[in-house]
């Protein structure tokens, strides 16, 4: 007999959440198309892309994100730390959209909120997966259930869409013979060189940097196109396309540069910083101001640290919701996975400072014309974690002190 597990439990009382709140709004995603976009990195963007192109073909579109809901122009704050909300936020955010005659609506989802069931009930169009990298292993347990978690998406779905080049795509494919051979669900592939859509059949131009984002573009591309958007309107919305808050935002640009950005994964902080080495050629210094979140997979940690050494030239390790932690307990496992050869020659100068505004006023304040600072893995938050609840915090107002300090000291 297999042992019920409090997981198990939350998971029921989710599910039950999920089906009192379609039915308090009458299941109000069955009057929609609804795209669903999971995956440990890209999603907002992805979403967002999506929503720009709906939106440029003249669709009554939403979306609902990390950063916000747009429903007929409006924008919501969907919370604190929030990428699905909870299943009665949610539905009512979906009924709000039926009440102003959305047609189609982006949601952006997670793999907590697909093994939580708080999409339960919500008939998906079409579900898309943009990868499947490191992270969520303290709740998952492993990469495979992981990927089983994403997957849930896909198998109810009427049509997949999957990147073909990402790691996890066999197992995808895999998972979705395996679960779903009476009505295995249509997929649609894309990828830089193959896939369905690939980056030369499509010949688009993106003005925003960095290899992630047109694998972003590309599942935009393929999900648009099955809705029978023209290959011309799509090139158009994302020839106009801008990033939305917090992801690879440059917030100053003077005699040095500041971005803030929501990675807070190894892979997503690879990208990042391989985007701003090679693609922005900064002439001076890499300064980069990261943590990362207490109580929550530590294993990624050294993976973190080696992604920030490998490409920075000065790193900033401090406080990123550290929740119950010691930040500088935090701080030492993703030290531990720094390259020993760089830190000897000091090739990269590595230094904590616990306080997060601290943080930034010392990159600032140390900065040289040329050198580019990138702050990472709060993005468009507007709290913080020390264990005691949220605390109000933004990293944009962060860098607004930060600079009025370096301007009031240089009097």
């Amino acid at each position: 007999m297999q042992r019920i597990t409090l997981r198990d439990i939350k998971n029921t009382y989710h599910k039950g959440q999920g089906i009192a709140a379609n039915l308090r709004y009458g299941f109000p995603g069955r009057k929609m198309n609804i795209i669903g976009v999971t995956g440990t990195d890209g999603k907002t963007t992805t979403a967002s892309m999506i929503y720009a192109v709906l939106a440029r073909a003249g669709f009554k579109a939403a979306l609902i994100s990390t950063v916000s809901a747009i429903i007929d122009g409006a924008s919501y704050d969907t919370g604190f730390h929030v990428t699905t909300p909870g299943a009665f936020p949610l539905q009512r955010y979906l009924a709000l959209a039926k009440r102003h005659g959305v047609t189609h609506l982006v949601l952006e989802v997670t793999s907590h909120g697909l093994d939580q069931a708080r999409v339960y009930g919500i008939p998906f169009s079409i579900g898309v997966i943009t990868n499947v990298s490191h992270e969520h292993l303290d709740y998952h347990k492993t990469y495979e259930a992981y990927v089983k978690a994403k997957t849930k998406l896909l198998l109810a779905s009427k049509l997949a869409v999957v990147n073909q080049d990402d790691m996890s795509y066999p197992l995808i494919s895999q998972i979705l013979a395996a679960r779903s051979r009476r009505y295995p669900p249509p997929i649609l592939t894309y990828g830089m060189e193959t896939g369905d859509f690939n980056k030369k059949n499509t010949n688009f131009v993106l003005h925003v940097p960095g290899k992630f984002n047109i694998y972003n573009a590309l599942a935009a591309w393929a999900v648009c196109r099955s809705l029978g958007v023209s290959a011309e309107i799509i090139r158009e919305a994302l020839k106009t396309y801008f990033l939305p808050v917090g992801r690879g935002e440059i917030v100053y640009d003077e005699k040095f540069t500041i971005m803030i950005d929501f990675a807070h994964t190894p892979k997503a902080l690879a990208e990042i910083l391989s985007t701003i080495k090679n693609d922005l050629h900064p002439v001076g210094r890499i300064i980069h101001v990261f943590g990362s979140a207490g109580e929550r997979d530590r294993t990624k940690r050294p993976l973190m640290g080696m992604a920030s050494a490998t490409y920075a030239d000065h790193v900033i390790l401090t406080a990123e919701d550290p929740r119950r932690e010691a930040v500088g307990s935090i701080n030492s496992e993703i030290k531990s996975g720094m390259p020993r050869d760089r830190l000897v020659k000091q090739s990269v100068i590595v230094e904590e400072v616990n306080d997060r505004q601290r943080a930034i006023d010392a990159a600032v304040a140390m900065a040289k014309p040329g050198d580019f600072i990138v702050i990472t893995g709060k993005g468009h938050e507007k709290s913080m974690n020390f264990g005691k609840g949220e605390t109000h915090w933004s990293d944009h107002k962060a860098v607004i002190k930060a600079l009025e300090k370096r301007k009031a000291c240089s009097r």
